[in-house]
């Protein structure tokens, strides 16, 4: 067995790569027309998307999550989502191809384009920025500025681990009395906002941390962090930050904005390397493979305790 055969939605590293992507043709760009081609994809479009949008500028593009943030100047906020094998081109007039080097090919089908943006950019220039998703598991909103926090989709999201609140004191807040496994509770997004699957075995391994391991063992009698829960901590950070300097991991459908794939999965430690040589200096365990909550999970039994 290897890693999970079914499409991964995106992580926060590949998030985060296709907004910085994005923001230099998006932010603070005209949006002259909206071209949206059907009436939903995960969910119905809001009403009156299209032209909610026409006329209107997107100020600040930002990341909530997983969740793209567009900030527009009517006060509401484009908030969008990749979903399973959502992606976004730009062109302009001197092209209309995607660029980049594929490891696998992403969908150019017409009939996939479901939303395009016609913008006129700060620089004077025009360009497009068109969504094409597939499977339509993706979708996009229109939500005012200040209800955005109590919205469904953000209401019980916990912190960002790429801010300033992770730390090993937050981590021994977060676990205190916690039996669950150390896996779960990093994925649980109460608690941690966009830690996905690959990034928190490879933040285990980092730290020689067993996924199995009761969370709140990182946690003292007095509620202090361990030395073990400062290492992980930094590690989510780390992990996260090699990530999205290498472009995210991008192991199936998801690309950068300029349409070139990440290359992180060529730096796995343990993800979806079942069986092969443990990377840790002076280890001679074998990566294994185990199941938790129906998620691959991948750890070095031998160091990660």
């Amino acid at each position: 067995m290897t890693a999970d055969t079914r499409p991964l939605m995106p992580e926060l590293p590949e998030v985060e790569t296709v907004k910085r992507g994005l923001a230099p043709t998006f932010e603070g760009a005209l949006i002259a027309k909206v071209d949206q081609n059907r009436p939903d994809l995960r969910f119905p479009f809001p009403d009156g998307f299209a032209d909610r949008l026409t006329g209107r500028r997107l100020t600040v593009l930002s990341r909530r999550s997983k969740y793209l943030l567009g900030d527009v100047d009517s006060g509401d906020v484009l908030v969008m989502h990749l979903g399973m094998s959502g992606s976004f081109r730009i062109e302009n007039d001197l092209s209309a191809d995607t660029p980049g080097a594929f490891s696998h090919a992403r969908s150019k089908d017409p009939k996939h384009d479901h939303v395009v943006f016609h913008l006129e950019t700060i620089d004077g220039g025009r360009a497009r920025i068109v969504y094409n998703d597939p499977r339509r598991f993706g979708f996009m909103d229109l939500i005012a500025r200040p209800v955005l926090a109590d919205h469904p989709f953000f209401r019980e999201l916990g912190l960002e681990p790429l801010g300033n609140d992770l730390g090993g004191e937050t981590l021994a807040r977060l676990f205190n009395g916690r039996k669950t496994p150390l896996k779960a509770a990093l994925l649980n997004q109460k608690l941690i906002a966009g830690l996905g699957n690959i990034y928190v075995c490879e933040a285990l391994w980092r730290t020689g941390l067993s996924p199995e391991r009761a969370a709140g063992t990182l946690v003292t009698k007095t509620g202090k962090p361990t030395k073990k829960a400062e290492e992980l901590a930094a590690n989510i950070r780390a992990t996260l930050e090699d990530a999205i300097r290498a472009g995210g991991s991008s192991l199936r459908d998801h690309t950068q904005a300029d349409g070139t794939l990440g290359y992180f999965q060529h730096s796995f430690a343990v993800y979806d390397r079942e069986g092969q040589a443990c990377r840790t200096p002076g280890c001679k365990g074998t990566v294994a493979r185990l199941v938790q909550s129906n998620r691959s999970t991948f750890h070095c039994p031998a160091c990660q305790s």
